[in-house]
Formats: structure tokens, C-alpha cells, sequence
């Protein structure tokens, strides 16, 4: 139930802040992630800079003045974070190890996203010639990875293992 009512939440805010009919224009928070993956890439010393793709849902990422890769909704780590926070609920703590525990990895696994992402970019701007591989197999891993260990982390230290032991 939780999982619905969060998903179902995110598809609204997604209808209310996408623009796809004759100027495209991404949600807020897609436009966030990819001005941090800009801005963590010129930390690292590389040349990042985005734009709003002009025909479609999703945001250019340029390294060193050459279109290297997009950041459209689904990159922008919300259906995982939710995904996360129903997993949490369904299998639950206290409410302030519920709340913390969410907040926590949500950030984590945001930033670890963000990470993905300018990790990827400078793979693909590196070598283009595998970009099936690092995107569909090995940066997803990082990302599903990442958050199943937060899940085994939640289950063996913080969820509720007997409703009677609950206070």
C-alpha cells in the first residue's frame, strides 16, 4: 500500500512539472540531479556542462564540449528511493528508526546515484565503444546493489522481528 500511494504521488508530481508538448522541459528534481552531476564532474577536473534536450524528456550531459550522455526521469534515482521507503515500511521499525533510517538512505542512495551517474559519463566519454555494458549492466548493479545492502542493513538491525516486541 505504502508503494502505491508513493509511486502513485511521484506519477502526479511528474504530470504537474513535466512539459513534453512544444517545449520539453524535465521535472525539477531531474534538472537538480543533473546540475549536481555537472557540478561533482567539474570537482573532478572535467569539463561538464547540461542543457535541456530540445526534442525529448531528458537533460544533455557534455564533457569537454561533446554530448556524452542524458539524464532523463528514470535516472534521477526517485523510483528507487521509493521503492526503498515502501521496502522499509512494509518490513517495519520503530517509527524514529523508520523516519531516520528512510531519510538516511534516501540521501545515500541519491548521492550514490549521483555519483553513478558522473562515473558513467566519464566511462562513456572514455569508452563509447562499451556503453552497453557500463550502463546496462554495471552502473545498475552499483545502484541496485547499493540499495539491497541498505535493505539487509534494515532488516537485520532495525526492522521489528515480533509485533509483540514492539513498544
Amino acid at each position: 500500500m505504502s508503494y502505491l500511494l508513493l509511486a502513485g504521488g511521484y506519477q502526479w508530481y511528474l504530470t504537474v512539472f513535466q512539459q513534453n508538448e512544444t517545449i520539453y522541459r524535465c521535472d525539477p528534481i531531474t534538472e537538480t540531479v543533473a546540475n549536481q552531476c555537472v557540478a561533482v564532474g567539474n570537482f573532478l577536473g572535467y569539463e561538464f556542462h547540461q542543457e535541456q534536450h530540445p526534442d525529448e524528456l531528458s537533460i544533455k550531459l557534455y564533457t569537454d564540449k561533446h554530448y556524452t550522455a542524458r539524464v532523463i526521469e528514470g535516472c534521477n534515482a526517485m523510483s528507487i528511493i521509493i521503492l526503498f521507503w515502501a521496502f522499509i515500511i512494509a518490513f517495519r521499525g520503530t517509527w524514529k528508526n523508520t523516519l531516520l533510517f528512510g531519510i538516511v538512505g534516501g540521501f545515500l542512495i541519491y548521492w550514490m546515484n549521483i555519483a553513478r551517474i558522473v562515473f558513467l559519463t566519464i566511462v562513456l566519454d572514455t569508452y563509447p565503444q562499451n556503453s552497453d555494458f557500463w550502463h546496462q549492466i554495471i552502473f545498475p548493479s552499483i545502484i541496485y546493489g547499493f540499495t539491497f545492502i541498505l535493505w539487509v542493513v534494515w532488516v537485520r538491525y532495525f526492522a521489528i522481528k515480533n509485533p509483540e516486541d514492539e513498544s
